[in-house]
C-alpha cells in the first residue's frame, strides 16, 4: 500500500531542501570554474607558453564548463522548486554528464602528469634558449624566476648556452639581491654563480606538480563523485512526486 500524501510530504520536503543546498554548491562550482577560466586566460596566459609551445584551450574549456554548470546549477534550483519530475530528470542527466567529464579529466590528467613534466622541461629549455629580455616568453621566464627564487632549467648554468648570455650574461631575474647584481657580475661566469639563485625552476616546478597532485585528483575527484549525489537525489525526488501524484502549492 502506497503511504499517504501527508507522509510522504516530510520526505519530499527533505528531498527538497538538500537537493537545493547541492543545486547552490554546484552553482558555485561553476562560478569558481568560470573565474579560474577567465584568469587563466588573462593572467596566466604568458605562463601558458612554457609549459607549451602553441596556444592551450584549457581556459576555454574551463570557463565554457564554468558557465554551462552555473546555468544548469540556476535550472537544478528551479526544477526543484517547481517539482516538475521531467525537469528532475533533465537535471539528473545533466549532473551524470558532468561526474563523467570530470572523471575522465582528473584520470587523464593524473596518468598524463609525466608527460605534461616533459613538455614543460622542453617549453621551458626553449623559452630559456631563446630568451630576449622583452617578448613574452621572456618576460614569463623572468617571473618564474623571480616568484620561485630559481635560475635556468636544471641551475643557473643553463643560461651559458643561451643566445642571451654572450650580449648580456645572465638576466637580472636571477639576481638574489638586485643592488649587488651588476651587468659585468652578470656576464662573468665566476662572479655570477655568488650572486644568482642556485636552484633550477624546472626541479621546483616538477615538485610541487608531484607534491600537490594527490591533493588536486582528491579534489577533483571528490567533487565528481559529489554529482552522483546530486543525481541520486533528483531520481529520488522525481520518483516520489511522480509516484504519489504530489504537486507543489
Amino acid at each position: 500500500m502506497a503511504p499517504s500524501r501527508m507522509e510522504t510530504k516530510p520526505v519530499i520536503f527533505i528531498l527538497k531542501t538538500l537537493l537545493l543546498l547541492h543545486s547552490f554548491i554546484f552553482w558555485v562550482t561553476g562560478v569558481v570554474l568560470l573565474s579560474v577560466g577567465l584568469w587563466w586566460k588573462f593572467m596566466l596566459g604568458p605562463y601558458m607558453l612554457l609549459i607549451s609551445s602553441s596556444p592551450s584551450n584549457a581556459p576555454y574549456a574551463l570557463a565554457g564548463t564554468g558557465a554551462a554548470i552555473v546555468l544548469f546549477g540556476l535550472f537544478g534550483c528551479f526544477a526543484t522548486c517547481r517539482g516538475r519530475p521531467w525537469m528532475l530528470k533533465l537535471y539528473a542527466v545533466f549532473l551524470s554528464l558532468v561526474f563523467v567529464i570530470e572523471l575522465v579529466a582528473g584520470i587523464s590528467g593524473f596518468i598524463f602528469r609525466h608527460e605534461i613534466k616533459g613538455t614543460f622541461l622542453t617549453s621551458y629549455s626553449e623559452a630559456v634558449m631563446w630568451y630576449n629580455g622583452y617578448d613574452e616568453r621572456s618576460m614569463a621566464v623572468d617571473s618564474v624566476q623571480r616568484t620561485l627564487h630559481c635560475c635556468g632549467v636544471q641551475n643557473f648554468t643553463s643560461w651559458f648556452s643561451s643566445v642571451y648570455f654572450p650580449a648580456s650574461g645572465i638576466p637580472a631575474s636571477c639576481c638574489v639581491t638586485y643592488v649587488e647584481c651588476s651587468k659585468a657580475d652578470l656576464k662573468n661566469v665566476t662572479l655570477a654563480a655568488h650572486k644568482v639563485y642556485r636552484q633550477g625552476c624546472y626541479e621546483l616546478v616538477v615538485s610541487f606538480i608531484e607534491n600537490n597532485m594527490a591533493v588536486i585528483a582528491g579534489v577533483t575527484f571528490g567533487i565528481a563523485f559529489s554529482q552522483v549525489v546530486g543525481t541520486s537525489l533528483a531520481c529520488c525526488l522525481a520518483h516520489f512526486i511522480s509516484t504519489n501524484q504530489y504537486e507543489m502549492v
